[in-house]
């Protein structure tokens, strides 16, 4: 009996010092768990005062808001404010507004262009030419550090922006006046913070009433910009009286839907052709022969009463017209013409200044580009023209479509042109899409083979990286006829227009068909030679159309007029679906 009660005692004991071990560790558990919440406490009355009591992003250097985006980590050089003139480096300039801007060694001067206008800013005087009118600044263009300068207040006008300084907070603002910009009213004093995360910095304060610049609204908060220039997050409902105070600028096409160009072709020496009282079911812009440079470099009209009777009647047919203007002459008696001319910022000046001066006479649409036989070494200059071109037609409403050959060939038919650059600039690329094989050829071939104008389409596309809604194809209105001896040389390869080709083709003359070409071919004798013909008709020109709708082109060229059947305009109405 006593031992039974000793271990009884034993045990009990046992289980009190067992109860004071887990009161012990109760009490370590409670006093961790208490010094955490405390923990967590003090960290959240941080983050509070963090959140909306410290602004923690004051700038130190100038920063830079384009369009409600800072971009000052992407300058490349820094911001130069004198004697209250702003100036961006001529590298920042080309990163945010022309990328094309460019330095005249000739005149000493800076070229800028942008949408309307093109501007020459020089080193010495305070005078800037402004779309060929020159005017007074306060400043011009600086070298500093080997490093150009440009006085970016002081062009305004140039890239249609407006500008703010605000000194207290080191921003300077720069908004595009062709976007569209929203205010809203702030309904209470609050902070703006760098994110919708709930531990944020703030970026700036605002107030009851303040107007600030709403730049999105999304799942409850607005980002917006204060008059401070800050950009940062807050509640939308925060927010009242949202408007618009500036809209989103749309340039307006001539044209709407697919475009359906002609060229009506007259040598120098002859004249407009007389087409009153009739029409061209579905074309709705014609592009005579009116503007050539001779073989001085100068620009020569062949308008005349005959060419001035054709733009009236365009005009009430409802079709637009853009002339071409050919440097054919000039290249014929020699390249270095085109050339001179090109390299020159003042003789090219001259020529875009007598092209505006003619488009004006003549009350004239837009301009049709087409120079060819040109040197490749002058690929860029000839480029720096459609450049310096474009803005000037633009001012006064004109369509600027430069005319370029397929991406391969020889240096001065084909490698002397930057089309992703043209692309870039003018309002249409047409892509001339013909003569793969043409009169200088040493073998017979196709004039524009379906395999080959959708390869080159291609290169369009995807090398040359152009928008598709900026190529015009251009088809071929004929075809050649190839005559070779029994050794295979090519004696002769006159072309013949699509109406007349069965009328060469002699009676009873088996067409085949090539699929991949997607023409009829015909092949027969001539005495001792043999004649081969690659036939562009209704077929063939139906398949290589087909390729705007599936590429969502512009539209199509042809040339030229009068080589047609009248059964062609009915089908480019129909694949093209013009009204």
């Amino acid at each position: 009996m006593k031992q039974g009660r000793r271990v009884e005692r034993k045990v009990q004991k046992q289980k009190t010092k067992m109860s004071k071990e887990e009161i012990e560790k109760k009490k370590k558990i409670i006093k961790k768990t208490f010094i955490t919440i405390i923990a967590l406490f003090a960290i959240f009355i941080i983050a509070m005062i963090v959140n909306n009591f410290v602004i923690l992003d004051n700038n130190k250097t100038t920063n830079l808001v384009i369009n409600n985006r800072n971009v000052t980590s992407n300058l490349k050089n820094e911001i130069l404010i004198e004697n209250n003139v702003i100036y961006l480096s001529k590298s920042d300039i080309a990163n945010f507004f022309d990328k094309y801007i460019y330095e005249d060694e000739e005149t000493n001067q800076i070229i800028t262009t942008y949408d309307k206008k093109i501007a020459a800013i020089g080193f010495e005087n305070n005078e800037m030419t402004v779309n060929g009118s020159k005017k007074e600044i306060y400043a011009h263009v600086i070298n500093r550090d080997d490093t150009i300068y440009i006085p970016i207040s002081e062009m305004k006008d140039i890239y249609n922006i407006e500008i703010e300084n605000i000194e207290s907070t080191k921003v300077i603002t720069m908004d595009s006046l062709d976007r569209e910009q929203k205010q809203a009213i702030v309904t209470s004093n609050l902070a703006v913070k760098s994110s919708t995360n709930f531990i944020a910095k703030t970026v700036d304060r605002v107030e009851k009433g303040d107007t600030v610049i709403v730049i999105s609204s999304e799942n409850g908060y607005s980002r917006i910009r204060t008059q401070s220039g800050k950009i940062g997050y807050m509640k939308s409902n925060k927010l009242e009286n949202e408007f618009v105070i500036r809209q989103n600028m749309e340039e307006e096409k001539q044209i709407e839907g697919k475009i359906n160009l002609t060229w009506d072709y007259f040598s120098q020496y002859g004249s407009a052709p007389d087409r009153s009282g009739t029409t061209i079911d579905g074309v709705n812009v014609v592009s005579p022969a009116f503007f050539y440079l001779d073989s001085d470099g100068k620009l020569k009209e062949n308008v005349g009463d005959e060419g001035q009777a054709y733009i009236e009647w365009t005009h009430n047919n409802g079709y637009k017209v853009w002339p071409m203007v050919s440097n054919a002459e000039a290249a014929r008696e020699s390249l270095s013409i085109t050339s001179e001319i090109m390299n020159s910022y003042t003789k090219r000046q001259e020529l875009i200044e007598d092209i505006v001066n003619m488009c004006v006479k003549y009350d004239l649409d837009g301009i049709n580009v087409d120079f060819e036989n040109m040197r490749q070494e002058d690929i860029d200059m000839y480029s720096r023209f459609i450049i310096e071109l474009t803005p000037r037609l633009k001012e006064i409403g004109l369509v600027t479509s430069v005319d370029v050959t397929a991406p391969d060939g020889g240096e001065t038919w084909s490698l002397c042109f930057d089309r992703n650059v043209i692309g870039d600039v003018a309002d249409y690329i047409i892509f001339m899409a013909y003569d793969q094989n043409g009169v200088s050829s040493t073998k017979p071939g196709t004039t524009a083979g379906y395999d080959w104008v959708e390869l080159s389409l291609n290169k369009f596309l995807t090398t040359e990286e152009i928008e598709p809604e900026k190529i015009i194809l251009a088809v071929p209105l004929y075809t050649r006829v190839w005559t070779t001896n029994s050794e295979g040389d090519i004696i002769s390869n006159p072309t013949v227009a699509m109406k007349n080709i069965d009328n060469v083709i002699p009676e009873g003359t088996e067409k085949k068909w090539n699929d991949d070409l997607k023409q009829n071919y015909v092949e027969y004798s001539d005495g001792d030679n043999t004649r081969q013909i690659w036939i562009e008709d209704i077929d063939s020109l139906k398949a290589k159309v087909s390729l705007i709708k599936e590429h969502n082109l512009a539209g199509v060229a042809s040339w030229e007029k009068d080589m047609e059947t009248d059964e062609f305009w009915s089908m480019l109405k129909e694949e093209l679906e013009i009204k």
